[in-house]
């Protein structure tokens, strides 16, 4: 489903919510919050693969959409503008680490795992080698992509976990839909050397 979706008929739309908010009714921007915080800090996740870390950035995203909400213009939707103050916050948080650190993003990677999917897993219960052995590709796998470039990463979720289309990558990162392409395909390639049993069993 695409990031820009309607919520429930229920549910009060960004829109309305985001002007209350410009009117300076914090509610409506909890709301907001409430609405977006899961998946924000999903993003942050997948990008820094630190769990402290990424609920810290995802704080300090919405925090910086707060202040800079009087500047927004609605000409694009509320998530892909609070997507971009995420990303910008996770990149600079990863350029800080790099200067730090010995050029390498890896030293915290292991501390946590989320399996890949794990929001749409199924909802019965399964047989426990087949529930061990999808933990076991599931790690793997989570492990596999964050070897990757935080670009080739980031697209990656983007299009694989997410399910956005190309045109909606290029305008959330923001890029070209030939750079969307392009670092699908190097990420893809990358993958598959890591994985390559895996790849060979499931044809």
């Amino acid at each position: 489903m695409p990031a820009s979706a309607a919520t429930d008929p229920g549910e009060v739309s960004d829109l309305d919510l985001v002007k209350r908010s410009q009117a300076g009714d914090t509610r409506a921007f909890d709301v907001l919050v409430t609405r977006y915080r899961g998946r924000i800090y999903a993003m942050t996740y997948h990008l820094i693969q630190n769990e402290t870390e990424a609920w810290d950035l995802a704080q300090e995203a919405f925090i910086k959409a707060w202040r800079a909400l009087p500047t927004f213009k609605h000409d694009a939707g509320f998530y892909t503008w609070l997507y971009r103050i995420a990303h910008n916050v996770s990149y600079d948080w990863l350029r800080k680490k790099k200067i730090q650190g010995d050029g390498e993003f890896d030293d915290e990677r292991t501390e946590h795992r989320i399996a890949a999917g794990a929001e749409a897993t199924p909802k019965g219960d399964l047989a426990p080698d087949t529930a061990l052995r999808n933990a076991e590709l599931g790690q793997r796998i989570q492990e596999a992509i964050s070897r990757l470039s935080p670009e080739h990463r980031q697209v990656i979720v983007l299009r694989e976990v997410e399910g956005l289309a190309y045109e909606e990558i290029a305008a959330l990162i923001p890029c070209s839909l030939g750079t969307v392409m392009s670092r699908l395909f190097y990420a893809r390639k990358k993958l598959q050397e890591q994985l390559h049993d895996v790849y060979e069993t499931s044809l």
